[in-house]
């Protein structure tokens, strides 16, 4: 008996997996980068001849550069995935920030170093948004959960990387590495197609990237804000239990030393997986909201029991990070919930924003967790800020209407 053979992959099909690959590697580019400034902070900063408490005060403001440039970038580049096309996002925002991690690795002063933090910012801002609108309008409605999974799944490793990379060589010849990465994935791009959806919207003439007309009405701001506010404990894991872990480390009395790098490194390894598991599990409960209400919980959970460690063994407190990780990988489904949620003449401008939003937000998150330090102590700050995270996440996810096969061919009225 002849067994037929499988049939082969149609058009759409290969230009679905070509968008989840190309996605998947500069999402991997632009965590590398993001991460790299906080691996690099100390060396980079002495070599240039800063000391003592001034390289934390520095380095606040260089993050802070960084981050007002992607919040900027996210408006900028949200728009543009409208107006011009996904396609263009994602050429254009490699460029960028391809070209100003390699002048990173040149500068020779704090104000250099300021404004390519913050242009470096502006061209990360876009890769991850325009990558997860292509592929969620490129692939079948019942399985593009699958493909956000694998580019945040894949895309996270870049900060274990980026550990790995700024701990073996130079910083300087670090950021080159990220450069030339970059730049590598423009090959690669040449042969991606165009959304067909924003094609038509765009032959159809609907008005498009009005990033203002996202408040222009209840139901639409209400579902817009509950997008970010749904992401929050993520940022908070990240911003606050990872970045500042030495100092969380010492309130809690950890025996031996706990360094950022290796505590982002298990992490971001953590995330790797959760994201993976979070997309797996939304596919088999066919919901994002029941998905995300599950590891938000689940955080929340191993927040209490992190901040309650005292006098655990650096392992184990590097077991927590891991965890905290984990949990915190409902990233993929955070991102397809956001795109599912808005008309094609307005996803990329949401998809786009709302990460960098929530990126942004780990500003006000870490003002709360020092405000807080003095009456509260260092783990009580941690856990209250963590508490009021979840709790407008929580909130959120009651706002949202579920859109997990939803038909995502459609235009918002403007």
């Amino acid at each position: 008996m002849t067994v037929p053979a499988p049939a082969a992959p149609t058009l759409a099909a290969r230009a679905a997996r070509a968008a989840v690959v190309v996605a998947a590697l500069g999402y991997f580019v632009d965590i590398y980068d993001l991460v790299l400034f906080a691996v690099l902070r100390v060396p980079s900063l002495q070599s240039l001849g800063v000391t003592g408490d001034a390289v934390l005060t520095q380095g606040v403001f260089l993050f802070n550069a960084q981050m007002t440039g992607m919040l900027v970038g996210g408006l900028v580049w949200g728009v543009l995935g409208d107006l011009r096309g996904r396609k263009s996002v994602l050429f254009g925002s490699i460029i960028l920030y391809s070209l100003a991690n390699l002048a990173n690795a040149a500068v020779t002063s704090i104000p250099q170093y300021a404004v390519l933090r913050f242009i470096a910012g502006v061209g990360l801002a876009g890769e991850l948004g325009a990558g997860v609108t292509l592929v969620s309008e490129l692939m079948r409605r019942e399985t593009r959960g699958l493909g956000t999974m694998v580019i945040a799944g894949f895309g996270t490793l870049g900060a274990v990387a980026a550990g790995l990379v700024g701990n073996q060589l130079p910083w300087r010849w670090a950021y080159v590495v990220g450069g030339c990465l970059g730049l590598a994935l423009l090959l690669l791009r040449v042969g991606v197609f165009e959304s067909g959806m924003f094609e038509a919207t765009k032959a159809g003439g609907a008005r498009r990237g009005a990033f203002l007309s996202l408040f222009a009405t209840a139901d639409r701001a209400r579902r817009y804000l509950a997008c970010i506010m749904v992401g929050l404990p993520i940022w908070y894991a990240v911003g606050v239990l990872v970045v500042l872990s030495p100092e969380l480390a010492a309130g809690l009395g950890v025996r031996g030393e706990v360094t950022v790098a290796r505590a982002i490194i298990l992490c971001y390894l953590g995330l790797s997986i959760g994201d993976f598991m979070s997309g797996a599990v939304s596919q088999w409960m066919r919901s994002r909201r029941r998905a995300m209400l599950l590891f938000i919980l689940a955080l929340q959970a191993t927040v209490v029991v992190y901040l309650l460690a005292r006098g655990v063994s650096a392992t184990a407190f590097y077991g927590l990070c891991l965890a905290v990780g984990f949990f915190a990988g409902y990233w993929a489904v955070f991102m397809t919930n956001a795109s599912e949620q808005f008309g094609t003449n307005l996803r990329a401008t949401v998809t786009t924003t709302v990460p960098n939003f929530v990126r942004g937000a780990v500003v006000p998150i870490t003002l709360a967790f020092s405000a807080l330090r003095a009456p509260l102590g260092t783990p009580g700050a941690a856990l209250a800020v963590g508490a009021a995270c979840t709790a407008l996440a929580l909130l959120a996810l009651l706002l949202l209407p579920e859109r997990f096969d939803a038909d995502l061919d459609y235009v918002e009225p403007l």
